[in-house]
């Protein structure tokens, strides 16, 4: 028995001998990636567009870079924020974020004001992905701290300052008077945020990462988990964990949504849809598709038609 994938303008078809189909869990959202790095801020509104009128798709990401982390170093690299606004304007249906902010960027005050008006530009359709930021170990990542002028703090560091970072944006978002703060990262006197997020009684917060400090955090403070895929077994392990920090704190490990970010293989796309099998079986029901630069055109309908539709055919 074989099952043939479609073919996408510019991509090869392969054939696939004795795919198992399997069942699909209910309730999973599918939702795609878009890396703002060696593409042009038109390349990235065409796929959104084309994806805000398949409501398989039902959200989208971008990711939080100032210099590209793969190609050519020298290429161009959009800033996320400013990027995710003016798709916000854009669109009508898709929920989106950034996946995720890195809060070494910029100050939580300030960018909890932000994720406001990029809330209120949406309609209230803001997933708010913020994380520690950058691994130490990837020189291409860390070049771009050093060439903005940006402090890159040592992980325990940083880990604590994220905690504190989203107690601040929550405050903000939540509370109707001026409130000072005086952290050990942040330190605030008389602030308030003025106007609120559309979303009430806040965005929901995505928190991104795998390390044991950082699952701590998203246990006291994350509406959503999304961890980077590919090693399932990892990806696995680290939800025991993180349902192991839950329970430590008396919050019920099934009130944060599992989400897992994997990749698209245009050429081989029964890969990604085993992926997608595993992951969900695992109970991750939010699955991020990272599609690989440069898009092809009508790469939203071959997600839909190749991954999303394939999954659910017995």
């Amino acid at each position: 028995m074989t099952t043939a994938d479609a073919e996408l303008p510019g991509m090869p078809v392969t054939t696939v001998d004795a795919e198992l189909p399997g069942t699909m869990p209910a309730g999973i959202s599918f939702g795609i990636m878009t890396a703002p790095q060696q593409v042009s801020y038109q390349d990235v509104l065409r796929v959104w567009r084309e994806a805000d009128g398949l409501p398989e798709i039902e959200h989208a990401w971008l990711f939080d870079h100032l210099m590209p982390i793969a190609g050519d170093p020298g290429g161009p690299a959009l800033e996320g924020w400013t990027l995710l606004s003016a798709l916000a304007a854009q669109t009508t249906r898709l929920r989106l974020g950034l996946l995720v902010t890195s809060n070494r960027f910029r100050p939580p005050a300030m960018l909890a004001k932000i994720a406001t008006t990029v809330d209120i530009v949406s309609g209230g359709r803001l997933d708010f992905g913020i994380g520690v930021g950058s691994r130490p170990g990837h020189p291409l990542a860390l070049r771009e701290y050093l060439a903005h002028g940006l402090p890159f703090h040592e992980t325990a560091r940083a880990t604590a300052g994220l905690a504190e970072a989203c107690t601040v944006i929550r405050r903000l978002w939540t509370e109707d008077a001026p409130f000072d703060f005086a952290g050990e990262h942040v330190q605030l006197t008389g602030a308030f945020g003025s106007p609120k997020p559309v979303q009430r009684p806040h965005p929901p917060i995505v928190i991104g990462g795998r390390s044991a400090a950082t699952l701590r955090v998203v246990a006291e403070h994350a509406d959503v988990w999304n961890i980077p895929g590919g090693d399932i077994a990892d990806a696995i392990g680290r939800s025991a964990l993180l349902d192991r920090y839950c329970a430590e704190i008396g919050r019920d490990p099934a009130s944060i949504v599992r989400s897992i970010h994997l990749p698209v293989l245009l050429d081989q796309p029964h890969v990604t849809r085993a992926m997608v099998r595993e992951a969900t079986a695992a109970g991750f029901r939010h699955v991020v598709l990272g599609l690989p630069a440069p898009f092809p055109e009508g790469i939203g309908q071959w997600v839909v038609d190749e991954i999303v539709r394939s999954l659910h055919r017995k």
